[in-house]
């Protein structure tokens, strides 16, 4: 992990500069409102291990990825997880932050007793999909979805 880089899960009070970050992921989507973001956050807290990291650098979040622990009947019961939202400020990107908020995420999962932990790249970019590998990641899956929102423009 970047020294300068402090990871955390995320509280109520982050989330107005949390959505900011947002705007870094998917800059042409409209914000939720702050009402609408702490509900769904408080949803997002009763599922058991599952949280919203951030990392925080100079007193401002620059990372984030939600993670999601699901729990399993096969695996013998072994849970997985999903990560997802995966975003770091345009300005802080190529430091090693968004590796360690994957890092974070990945070793909390395998602390949950996950057998695996996956995530969904919704872009092409080679650099994007390198950096995920670079994460731990590999290909090795085939991915399908049904959208009711199209998928951003890579």
């Amino acid at each position: 992990m970047p020294k300068t880089l402090q990871i955390r899960d995320a509280a109520l009070d982050d989330l107005p500069e949390l959505l900011a970050l947002y705007k870094h992921l998917i800059p042409e989507e409209k914000p939720l409102s702050e009402g609408a973001a702490a509900e769904n956050f408080r949803s997002l807290q009763k599922l058991d291990g599952s949280t919203i990291f951030i990392g925080i650098k100079s007193d401002a979040i620059v990372t984030s990825c939600t993670l999601v622990i699901i729990p399993n009947l096969t695996r013998a019961g072994a849970p997985y997880a999903l990560i997802e939202n995966v975003v770091t400020h345009t300005k802080y990107r190529k430091h090693g932050f968004g590796q360690a908020i994957l890092e974070a995420a990945i070793e909390r999962a395998w602390k949950r007793g996950c057998y695996k932990t996956m995530l969904l790249a919704g872009s092409k970019t080679p650099a994007i999909l390198r950096f995920y590998k670079s994460a731990g990641f590999s290909q090795s899956k085939t991915g399908f979805q049904i959208r009711r929102i199209a998928a951003r423009a890579d």
